[in-house]
């Protein structure tokens, strides 16, 4: 049985509040109050930082069992590194916390910067030192270096669980089949990115999921979907579903609040097609 996991890019935003969050609400049952109302969210904190073990695990406990957690790798490793010589960087990363969301933890989103060109080569070593699930993570994990202190790390999952991972690159050169082809032979879900425009959209199947990201229907990251929209991304998503994909959407279009609503608009169309 696949499924739909349906959510934002964070949580925590002050155009939300009084708005989708309820007046009133206290900040940190923010994400408490988005986990019962979507299905999943991306932590996007941990693209601009490493984070606290403890930090992922209060997210965990604020959460239903049931809701997933996608994680947003470090811009260290996408856009400092540019994925050149990055082992230490993703032990580093997955010893920061990572490690505490099983089982609710989703797949591990890898942006790379819009003037990054499709490198076969480049693309063939970074995934290639990725972990396919929590034991390959448990090891890569306990490699991590004295940037990390031993007192912010976790080398230990909470439970097993294979992972996923998914690629949105910003680059035209990503448009070729062998692009496709290179995230299909390792399993890495190719992004399909909607900006108004101004990056490339990539459909394709590469892996036994979809990925999706929503940065705004006509303006950047500060429109919304019309109810048009929506149906018309409930329909694609179902003929994923249907092919036995599970299929994750975020929306990133939150600058002026619509995101968690569209987010809310297209789980119930997507709940009620199930039905």
């Amino acid at each position: 049985m696949s499924s739909f996991f349906v959510g934002t890019s964070g949580w925590s935003y002050p155009t939300w509040r009084g708005d989708f969050y309820p007046p009133g609400l206290v900040h940190r049952r923010e994400l408490e109050y988005l986990s019962h109302r979507t299905t999943s969210a991306e932590i996007n904190g941990s693209f601009y930082s490493l984070q606290r073990p403890s930090s992922y695990a209060a997210w965990r406990d604020q959460t239903p069992d049931d809701f997933v957690f996608a994680v947003k790798g470090g811009r260290f490793i996408t856009h400092l590194k540019r994925l050149h010589d990055v082992g230490p960087a993703l032990a580093n990363f997955f010893a920061s916390g990572v490690l505490a969301l099983p089982p609710q933890l989703g797949p591990i989103l890898w942006q790379l910067p819009a003037r990054q060109p499709y490198d076969a080569d480049l693309l063939e070593a970074f995934f290639s030192l990725l972990p396919r699930d929590t034991t390959q993570a448990e090891r890569l994990a306990q490699q991590h270096d004295d940037k990390i202190k031993e007192s912010r790390t976790l080398t230990r999952a909470t439970s097993y669980t294979p992972l996923r991972h998914a690629l949105e690159p910003r680059h035209d050169s990503f448009l070729e089949p062998e692009a496709a082809d290179l995230l299909r032979r390792h399993d890495i879900a190719m992004v399909l990115s909607d900006s108004a425009g101004r990056w490339p959209v990539i459909d394709r199947d590469t892996a036994g999921f979809r990925y999706v990201r929503l940065h705004g229907d006509t303006e950047l990251y500060t429109s919304g979907y019309s109810p048009e929209a929506l149906d018309r991304w409930t329909a694609r998503c179902r003929t994923w579903s249907a092919a036995g994909q599970d299929v994750y959407v975020y929306f990133d279009n939150d600058a002026k609040g619509y995101a968690p609503h569209d987010a809310v608009g297209l789980l119930a169309r997507l709940t009620e097609s199930a039905h």
